[in-house]
């Protein structure tokens, strides 16, 4: 959704079956791998929709995810995409950049990668569980290594300027040739997590800031499961969070006025769709977690308007039947529908205040950040860089080899995508892309 933006700078990629796109490195997979990402541009486009066109396809060209370590090559391909920018002659004085939040799922397991702050949130029988941890400047890990490179932070930016400390693109930060890329003021240098699928696993989320300077994690994930409980396409839903959280005019100050792309992949292991929405449903009924009222399954926000027809041709498509390989393109996504609607109102959940509001955990250091350094103050009152910070000195109860545990690309991310994903190999795996 491009919403209030004079431009539309987000991109996004759905690929439901990685390997058949990628001959070469399906060789030593048994399994099949999706992909998802988002990509939430700033200071132009061409930057986001460069990677939404091809950060799959160099993640996939890895040796490392030939290998099957697709840790290290979500790692390798990050970093190959800045390369492949930075290194191109169509983009020698291209100034903008984008975030990038990708998940790789295969039958088992989630790895999730993320380089900005763009979000993924898994729904845990409606309990939100971060696959990734917002990369703000102001973050110790961060500030550490942006000081060490030479930046500062000013009023919550990089050098006053950048409002996310890891990026693709933003090259006016990645000028010192004597520091890895890992280090520099601003990186491409992805977190990883891993998470191991379990039945209690509903759904993923992967969505930009657009959506999460509106809503919490957990909001959304109860919305979403509301939504799933009530039998709604998930592109629906998509649809009904962003008109949830689009500002009915611009003088909101900023909050639902930005460009929005959310995606939600619903995990059937080994069910048929019809199932799985039955199955949400029946814990929705039992009381099995939280979930936001029954009226947030129609909700769409006060004074809702639609600007295009409002038609919905519900087709449905798998990898192959899309033209273009897949892709969908422009402001108004696969089928070209902007909405201009909403308040911002916040979603009415069964949880608490505490855990609706506390984003403590997406916002926490990881051990992967560079260069963490403790802060302390001398007598004129200046900040003194001292001895590097453990990760248990940030949080005591972190563990250094910790992984999440548990039981088409396309551009133009104005669109809001859905798919489901089966461990049942026999089954036929399709999705739905809505504008």
């Amino acid at each position: 959704m491009q919403g209030w933006r004079i431009s539309m700078e987000d991109a996004h990629t759905t690929v439901l079956d990685l390997l058949a796109s990628n001959a070469d490195a399906s060789k030593n997979h048994p399994q099949r791998l999706s992909f998802f990402g988002v990509f939430d541009g700033h200071g132009g486009d061409k930057v986001a929709l460069f990677t939404g066109e091809n950060i799959h396809n160099i993640i996939a060209k890895q040796d490392t995810f030939k290998a099957g370590n697709y840790e290290q090559a979500l790692k390798d391909g990050f970093l190959a995409t800045d390369r492949a920018i930075l290194n191109d002659p169509k983009y020698e004085e291209e100034v903008s950049g984008c975030t990038a939040c990708v998940g790789l799922l295969t039958d088992d397991k989630i790895y999730v990668a993320n380089a900005g702050d763009s979000r993924s949130v898994l729904g845990v029988k409606g309990r939100a569980k971060p696959l990734s941890f917002d990369h703000k400047p102001q973050n110790e890990g961060e500030k550490a290594r942006i000081t060490a490179a030479g930046g500062f932070v000013d009023f919550g930016r990089v050098n006053g300027n950048l409002a996310l400390s890891r990026a693709i693109g933003d090259f006016e930060f990645k000028k010192s040739a004597e520091l890895a890329p890992e280090q520099q003021i601003v990186t491409a240098y992805p977190d990883v997590v891993v998470h191991d699928l379990s039945d209690d696993d509903e759904f993923l989320v992967i969505a930009c800031d657009g959506i999460w300077d509106c809503q919490s994690s957990q909001a959304v994930t109860e919305f979403v499961r509301r939504g799933i409980a009530a039998k709604q396409d998930l592109d629906k839903i998509c649809e009904n969070m962003m008109d949830n959280c689009l500002a009915s005019n611009s003088e909101t100050g900023g909050v639902g006025c930005d460009n929005m792309t959310m995606i939600v992949i619903g995990f059937l292991r080994g069910r048929s769709k019809e199932e799985w929405y039955e199955e949400v449903a029946r814990r929705v009924a039992n009381g099995d977690g939280p979930c936001a009222p029954p009226e947030y399954a129609e909700f769409r926000g006060p004074g809702v308007h639609h600007n295009f027809d409002d038609n919905d041709s519900g087709n449905d498509y798998d990898n192959e039947s899309l033209s273009n390989k897949g892709k969908s393109f422009g402001i108004g996504g696969y089928r070209g529908r902007i909405i201009f609607l909403g308040d911002g109102t916040e979603v009415l959940t069964d949880s608490d205040d505490t855990e609706m509001f506390d984003n403590s955990e997406e916002d926490k250091d990881l051990a992967s950040q560079v260069s963490k350094k403790s802060t302390s103050t001398d007598d004129n009152g200046h900040e003194v860089i001292g001895s590097p910070v453990t990760p248990e000195k940030l949080d005591p109860k972190f563990d250094l080899n910790q992984k999440a545990s548990g039981s088409g690309a396309g551009a133009g991310g104005n669109s809001s995508s859905e798919t489901a994903k089966e461990d049942d190999k026999d089954s036929k795996t399709t999705a739905k892309k809505e504008a």
